[in-house]
């Protein structure tokens, strides 16, 4: 995978082409940003759009414990009709080989992905198994591979918040993956899992409300890492 994405922090909004032209070579730093997410999207396994969505969603229903979770069709249509920057970073990445597909293809598939939809309480618990390094803590299926959950809380670390990864790790220092959705995932290490929602966003992407929620949780209860 890392042929295709890198390991470093931008320090640009989550939706920039920036990096992608001055980078050499030219793969997405990492892949908490929409290069790196559709780059990681690319590399789903699957003969069809369909079987590599259903992949995902039973991959993420596991995660949760949920298998009523589905996707928004209003929200994946929305999204596939106005994704045109998202398509301009597709075909950059396809003119360095970072991607070899059908670029409506996998911008069809990408905007089910974003459409994916949960409560707060998925989403905590998507956040307890990573806060586990990828176990289930009742069952203790390991649903993640341990180096592998390791290093996607490290991306939440350095990456997850967007270009205010930095401020974030210092105000509250969880890992934790923001969405422009609102949502907010959070995974203290070997304690608990966090999933808060609140629509209204800063500037760089990130829920206003849900920041200040884990700034006031962290400084409370003692949960920051470092």
């Amino acid at each position: 995978m890392f042929s295709k994405v890198g390991y470093e922090p931008t320090g640009d909004p989550f939706n920039s082409i920036v990096k992608l032209e001055i980078s050499k070579p030219s793969k997405p730093l990492n892949p908490m940003i929409n290069a790196g997410a559709l780059a990681v999207t690319h590399m789903i396994k699957g003969e069809s759009v369909q079987e590599r969505f259903n992949r995902l969603l039973d991959f993420i229903r596991k995660l949760a414990g949920n298998p009523a979770i589905s996707y928004c069709e209003d929200v994946a249509a929305s999204e596939h009709e106005t994704a045109h920057l998202n398509r301009a970073l597709c075909y950059f990445m396809k003119q360095h080989g970072i991607i070899n597909e059908d670029v409506e293809r996998l911008i069809y598939l990408y905007t089910k992905q974003c459409a994916i939809e949960m409560n707060c309480l998925d989403l905590a618990r998507i956040g307890l198994v990573f806060a586990f390094d990828g176990a289930e803590p009742l069952t203790k299926e390991q649903i993640i591979p341990v180096s592998v959950a390791r290093i996607c809380k490290t991306f939440m670390v350095t990456c997850g918040m967007y270009n205010a990864s930095g401020e974030f790790a210092v105000r509250v220092g969880i890992p934790a993956k923001s969405g422009v959705s609102g949502g907010i995932m959070g995974a203290v290490p070997n304690r608990f899992g966090i999933g808060i929602f609140g629509a209204a966003l800063d500037d760089k992407g990130n829920s206003i409300a849900g920041v200040k929620i884990l700034e006031t949780l962290s400084k409370r209860y003692d949960l920051n890492m470092f």
